[in-house]
């Protein structure tokens, strides 16, 4: 039975008198070492030459974040939190990708961002305490969701600064500074 269904296939080229040698025979390996790997995403920005990621915060109360690096692309999220942690995740020209706690983001203009670092409290009524220790005496409570300036870390404890009470705060209550980041 011959039809359609049963066609004979027929190869898109037939082999010449000038045959492709095998893949064996066309690769030949300089050395017996392994092939390298690709290597990975880089861990400083191309541009600043600065740690990737690493966290800013947002200079005004509003900044675009678009789908690309340029005043071209579409704006795809509006920050509106002066002093708003964000996280830089990549860089091109004057433009830095960041995104916010919850993953959303996109790229903004670098003269929106600051250097200064804030951390956002992700603990409901979280204590500032006058030492970075569980038993010292508490300053204040700070509300879920408020922003607050970083002014130092250790290990598992931040200086926090925010409305005009300063104190420490277990770092696994904040989001905007890294789990194994010291700062001075």
């Amino acid at each position: 039975m011959a039809g359609p269904a049963l066609a004979e296939l027929r190869p898109l080229a037939r082999p010449g008198p000038f045959a492709i040698p095998p893949v064996e025979e066309q690769v030949v390996p300089v050395s017996n070492a392994p092939m390298p790997v690709a290597p990975p995403s880089p861990s400083v920005g191309p541009e600043t030459n600065l740690p990737l990621p690493r966290f800013v915060s947002l200079k005004t109360d509003e900044g675009n974040a678009r789908r690309g690096p340029t005043l071209n692309h579409r704006i795809d999220w509006v920050f509106v939190r002066e002093d708003m942690p964000l996280r830089i995740t990549a860089e091109h020209g004057h433009w830095r990708r960041v995104e916010d706690r919850d993953g959303e983001g996109g790229w903004v203009h670098y003269q929106l961002l600051s250097g200064v670092r804030t951390v956002i409290v992700d603990q409901d009524r979280m204590p500032l305490r006058a030492r970075p220790d569980l038993e010292a005496q508490e300053v204040a409570l700070l509300q879920r969701n408020v922003v607050a300036r970083l002014e130092s870390c250790e290990v598992d404890w931040c200086r926090l600064s925010a409305g005009g009470y300063g104190g420490w705060a277990l770092k696994s209550a904040l989001w905007g500074v890294a789990a194994d980041e010291v700062l001075d």
